[in-house]
């Protein structure tokens, strides 16, 4: 609840402070000197509609469209030691973390992976890959698991969303404002839009949007380094450093093509800002200077 107290806030506040840079800078005046008959609130307020829908609509399918596209089998009764197992480390994480028994699942795929999704924090999903449990021991299965438990009790899916749509309205509020400039004060067109409009305000938004995209993968880091955390306080410190570890010597043994190096898998220069998690040893030297 605070957490939406706090959005809707934010939210208030960007609002108040993007009309009062208009009205000191005098934009609002000079866009209708130059025939640009924007009303700023309401565009704000549609800018918002528009950035928020995508985001809520995407949270609200996140368990759907997971199972879906991942083949998550979800463990209704444990047909095995290994997934009784799971099933016990997850509610056992879950009352340490107090949070509800999630669904858990297991997805084919040789790659140690693992991820959480879902729209409540109460009722969530958490499901590792076959590789990871071929892949890695018990301790840093736990702890990979002690990882995501801590993105759902964090409610890092609805946080995510919130900023992703909120970073979603501000792209279109600008491009919108950037296409009409274009449109009317460069082409001079002075009933409904032109062409130019149309064409400005798609490329503003795929460049603002690939600027903005740098916020959201700073906050994932950030997160990912809390998640790491909160993992080794459910697990143990130790079994998450050798749980990254384990995912350090799976990634130096695989033999990456130079077009995904390109991308920044190895999280060099520029790339790294468009990094969604950070350096594995990054995450281990952070969690053995906290330890």
């Amino acid at each position: 609840m605070m957490r939406i107290f706090l959005f809707l806030a934010t939210n208030i506040a960007i609002m108040v402070v993007v009309s009062i840079i208009f009205n000191i800078l005098g934009l609002s005046g000079t866009l209708d000197a130059q025939g640009i008959d924007l009303n700023l609130n309401a565009l704000l307020v549609m800018s918002a509609i528009i950035g928020m829908t995508g985001s809520v609509i995407s949270l609200a399918m996140s368990k759907w469209s997971a199972k879906r596209a991942m083949g998550v089998h979800v463990i209704e009764q444990p047909q095995n030691q290994t997934e009784q197992w799971l099933i016990d480390i997850v509610a056992k994480q879950a009352r340490l973390a107090g949070i509800g028994m999630p669904e858990v699942g297991i997805f084919e795929t040789p790659e140690a992976n693992a991820f959480a999704t879902g729209m409540n924090k109460n009722s969530a999903l958490v499901a590792v890959s076959t590789g990871l449990l071929q892949n890695m021991n018990a301790n840093e299965v736990e702890a990979v698991v002690g990882h995501e438990m801590t993105h759902v009790a964090n409610g890092d899916m609805v946080t995510m969303a919130l900023m992703q749509g909120v970073v979603n309205t501000f792209v279109f509020f600008f491009a919108t404002i950037i296409g009409h400039f274009v449109d009317r004060v460069v082409f001079k067109t002075e009933r409904g839009y032109g062409p130019a409009y149309y064409i400005t305000q798609m490329i503003a938004q795929i460049a603002l949007g690939f600027l903005a995209s740098m916020l959201v993968m700073w906050f994932s880091r950030y997160r990912e380094f809390k998640a790491d955390a909160g993992g080794a306080k459910l697990a143990s410190p130790e079994k998450m450093i050798a749980a990254l570890r384990a995912l350090q010597r799976g990634q130096d043994a695989q033999d990456l093509p130079g077009q995904l190096a390109a991308f920044g898998i190895n999280g060099g220069g520029v790339s790294r800002l468009f990094m969604s998690h950070p350096p594995l040893e990054e995450r281990i030297a952070a969690l053995q200077n906290n330890s």
